[in-house]
């Protein structure tokens, strides 16, 4: 993006937000509001909704008419790809709009933010557009005397509350097979990430997508995601975030309807270096990067560096140094390498941890500290902590922050047990020249993505989703479909 476009863009006024229900912008039923506030320098952008419990049966009562009366699913599939494309070119169209909105909303680099928010929605919305009328049944191998029949029905009404680190991107791995498959949705944007998926809606029905197809509603994830995850009338619900966030949905489909539930809970992802590595200056490169960008505020970041001995102190070294070169500041300047911490409340849990690691005694090689403060933005230089123990909170748990911790390994099977040795399970890279390693540690490995000589990057085309507590289920590729698919059997006797 051009820089003088960004100033421009950065200086415009935010109107006051509101839900998007039943094809209508409309405020909280009680008038209330929060403020939304830019991590960039602490200003107020704009209010929105605060949404209640009333609000969110609205949302999901004109989801369930809108699926019912077959307004939308009742298309025919190419009726509603033709939509479905619309919406995508109307969002590429405003990309670089939508792009310093959402900067402004969550601090993430303009860099990424462009690419990974706006121009990744419009790619993921036309993919699933593109197999809208490329959905078959099947015809079962059955004995001559019977026909069987599998046919492919819409779930129904979709909830899906989505995070605040890559709100655009995500938004869109759910909401482009949902619609695609025929469903409609109430989204629950995060509290801190609301403007652009919100915008987003409002394009969807200049694309023409019919009201009560798709509705938004903001507020608090313990009153407005509460009602979606306790509606009877929500037959699927999908979730990206924490996993203590998603054991309560769990339990709500439990005291519910039993509604499906589909989670993506974030990792403490490996990315495991050994001395063959193809290219020492590369793989720090790529390594600061996956875990510095966007402040460490990628699910799949690689928190969780493993070298293998014989390069320990070199591989540190250049990553040291890939860390200090980084630019850390104004996420609208295009020069910079990593924006803002999204939250003042984000921030201080981050350092949290580094304080709890430096009190153990931990080395802090670089970082720690929170920087730029005289801004009023919530900033944190990238952090890298060594002499860690498998047992450190800090290695264990999600930090969700630019924090990476390094440990040592001597063999292959020593690599993947440290490797494996979490509870979550959604990523991992490795880099070897060896071919015949790289595809045992493939193997071996307990994540739903293994990264080789790269690490993050897999398009669209190929699933995301985690094992053990990282979730269940999958978003992107065709595979997505699955979740918001059910199988109807017709047994025929000829």
């Amino acid at each position: 993006m051009d820089k003088s476009r960004i100033d421009t863009l950065r200086h415009q006024p935010v109107p006051d937000a509101k839900h998007v229900i039943n094809g209508a912008r409309v405020d909280a039923s009680d008038g209330r509001t929060m403020p939304v506030i830019s991590p960039i320098d602490g200003s107020t952008l704009t209010t929105l909704p605060k949404g209640t419990r009333e609000d969110a049966d609205r949302a999901v009562a004109a989801a369930r008419l809108a699926f019912d009366d077959g307004r939308w699913s009742g298309l025919a599939p190419a009726a509603r790809k033709k939509i479905l494309l619309k919406w995508a070119d109307l969002i590429e169209a405003q990309a670089e709009e939508l792009a310093v909105l959402g900067v402004r909303d969550n601090g993430t680099e303009i860099g990424m933010a462009y690419k990974a928010e706006p121009l990744s929605a419009a790619g993921t919305i036309r993919y699933f557009a593109e197999a809208t009328d490329k959905i078959f049944g099947e015809i079962a191998p059955t004995a001559p005397g019977a026909l069987g029949l599998v046919h492919k029905h819409p779930v129904g009404v979709v909830g899906a509350i989505v995070p605040w680190n890559f709100p655009m991107m995500i938004g869109s791995w759910k909401l482009g097979p949902a619609l695609a498959a025929g469903c409609t949705v109430v989204l629950k944007p995060a509290e801190t990430a609301s403007l652009t998926l919100l915008r987003l809606a409002e394009l969807a029905l200049e694309a023409g997508l019919p009201p009560g197809v798709l509705n938004v509603v903001t507020g608090e994830g313990a009153v407005i995601g509460a009602a979606i995850a306790e509606s009877n009338e929500v037959d699927v619900l999908v979730f990206t975030g924490s996993g203590a966030t998603g054991r309560r949905l769990l339990e709500a489909s439990a005291r519910s309807n039993l509604k499906r539930v589909y989670l993506e809970l974030g990792g403490k992802s490996p990315n495991i270096v050994f001395a063959d590595v193809p290219d020492l200056d590369e793989a720090a490169k790529i390594s600061a990067a996956g875990i510095f960008r966007n402040s460490g505020q990628v699910c799949i970041a690689g928190s969780r560096l493993l070298v293998q001995r014989e390069i320990y102190d070199v591989f540190v070294d250049k990553l040291v140094a890939q860390a200090k070169a980084m630019q850390i500041g104004d996420p609208l300047d295009p020069m910079t390498n990593a924006g803002a911490v999204n939250s003042e409340r984000q921030l201080a849990q981050n350092l949290a941890f580094i304080d709890e690691a430096r009190a153990a005694g931990r080395t802090i090689a670089t970082g720690g500290n929170r920087i730029l403060q005289e801004t009023g933005g919530t900033y944190m230089a990238p952090t890298i902590v060594t002499d860690v123990q498998p047992d450190d909170r800090i290695v264990r748990e999600e930090v969700f922050g630019p924090v990476l911790t390094v440990q040592v390994f001597d063999t292959e099977a020593e690599a993947v047990a440290l490797a494996n040795d979490t509870e979550t399970g959604l990523a991992a890279g490795v880099w070897t020249s060896n071919l015949s390693r790289a595809h045992r540690m493939i193997a071996a490995i307990e994540a739903g993505v293994v990264h080789v000589n790269t690490y993050g990057g897999a398009d669209v085309t190929v699933p995301l989703g985690g094992v053990k507590q990282s979730g269940n289920g999958h978003d992107k590729s065709l595979h997505a479909f699955d979740k918001y698919l059910n199988l109807k059997t017709a047994w025929i006797k000829l």
